[in-house]
């Protein structure tokens, strides 16, 4: 049997597992640099790895796709695996290729989640962009001009992104959310209302509490065309473009057809061995202890780890998967050499200037931002600066926080939370710092 490790995914897990694995300077990796594993990354996309937090800017035009490029990796690009072949360990691609392999690592990442609208099938009309690859960006930024009738839909992170962006780039933006208010996921009103504001400064029109029901496309020679957005209220938003930012689904067919266990994502341990002991998965694919992180903090803190896992278990792996029967045994090799235990994830966002006078605005979100009862809460905020501060502490520890302004503060507040250390005795309003 091949001692290769195959990835397949050359986004932002595969490619950083790709370069810890021939770059990591270990004692392992020295001894065997000669005659180690080949490690062979299949990626899907034309483009060379790139930092996918980064393609807001791109879409703004402040930077050009070389930019983001990650640093040189080698991967087999515009190549896509069909099937994997547990039996003989091979993975076979639609070019023909089969591709064997020691160790296969899963980094398929995730799909953008079209939503159940009437006039949205598996072909997308024209003018309708998902904002997920580089191939999308780039269609978008083709796309936009000065004017052009844009409408989001979605208010989460990457909703926020791309409507920041498309307005940059001068387009008439609205951006539709369905819940209550933007970012719901890491903000909480009082946050999401200022957050909305400055939005609002940059021209975007922004509406909460929105249901789309649907698509209006153009009829006769232009069919296939989208013209507006239809809300459940019977209001269309006339649109030349529609993005689709209504979050992701992590990739998980391969998996299932090659009969893995699957939930949410592909079900992994402490060592990120899937049920097949000779198989791994990180980044938006993997579910680890019930949770699909699907952030690229946590995927580059998988890829790490994974990285220093394999570049030892030639020596001391055990041969069954931790989540087979043999289960003991491997949880205690585990222990002995470390392994994932899970990320404590911030958000950050940056979003320019906007007009009248309006500077840029900073955001930072992690933990716990919604209290329960008997936490104590922070709060200072300033509306007239666009600021606001939010700390959840539960007993003695810091649980979560929202930063809105100037984030000097954030750095030692995100230490404090990742540490989940006793906090100091002294008056809650200082962990805030100079704010």
């Amino acid at each position: 049997m091949s001692k290769d490790i195959v990835v397949i995914g050359g986004g932002t897990a595969g490619a950083r597992l790709a370069r810890q694995l021939t770059r990591q300077p270990t004692p392992a990796t020295e001894a065997t640099e000669a005659t180690g594993p080949k490690v062979t990354v299949i990626g899907e996309e034309e483009h060379a790895p790139y930092n996918r937090v980064l393609l807001a800017e791109v879409l703004a035009g402040r930077y050009g796709p070389e930019v983001i490029a990650q640093p040189a990796t080698p991967v087999r690009r515009g190549v896509r695996v069909v099937r994997i072949d547990r039996a003989e360990r091979v993975v076979q691609c639609d070019d023909g290729s089969v591709v064997p392999y020691g160790t296969l690592v899963l980094a398929t990442g995730s799909n953008p989640v079209l939503p159940p609208l009437r006039g949205l099938g598996a072909d997308l009309p024209d003018g309708v962009h998902p904002f997920r690859t580089m191939d999308d960006c780039l269609a978008l930024a083709a796309a936009v001009r000065e004017g052009t009738r844009a409408v989001v839909i979605g208010g989460g992170l990457l909703g926020v992104s791309a409507a920041r962006a498309l307005a940059e780039r001068g387009a008439q933006v609205v951006l539709a959310q369905q819940g209550e208010h933007l970012m719901q996921r890491q903000l909480d009103p009082a946050a999401s209302e200022l957050l909305r504001g400055h939005l609002e400064t940059l021209g975007v029109e922004v509406h909460t509490e929105c249901r789309v029901r649907g698509l209006r496309c153009d009829a006769g020679e232009r069919a296939g065309t989208v013209r507006a957005v239809e809300l459940a209220d019977g209001y269309a938003l006339d649109a030349d473009l529609v993005v689709l930012a209504c979050g992701v689904r992590p990739r998980i067919g391969l998996a299932q057809a090659a009969g893995l266990e699957v939930r949410h994502g592909i079900v992994v341990d402490d060592e990120l061995r899937t049920s097949d002991p000779h198989i791994r998965a990180i980044g938006d694919c993997a579910e680890h202890n019930g949770r699909v992180y699907g952030l690229a903090g946590p995927a580059l803190e998988q890829a790490d780890i994974l990285a220093s896992l394999l570049l030892d278990s030639p020596r001391t792996a055990p041969s069954v998967s931790p989540l087979s029967s043999h289960a003991a045994a491997a949880d205690a090799w585990s222990q002995s050499i470390g392994g994932y235990t899970g990320t404590r994830a911030l958000t950050r966002l940056t979003l320019r200037a906007g007009g009248k006078g309006s500077g840029p605005l900073d955001l930072a979100a992690f933990g716990e931002t919604n209290p329960l009862p008997g936490d104590d809460v922070v709060r200072l905020a300033d509306a007239t600066r666009g600021a606001y501060r939010k700390v959840v502490v539960r007993g003695d520890r810091l649980i979560g926080g929202i930063l809105l302004g100037d984030l000097g503060a954030v750095g030692e507040l995100a230490r404090t939370w990742e540490g989940d250390e006793p906090l100091p005795s002294t008056p809650l309003f200082h962990l805030l710092g100079g704010a």
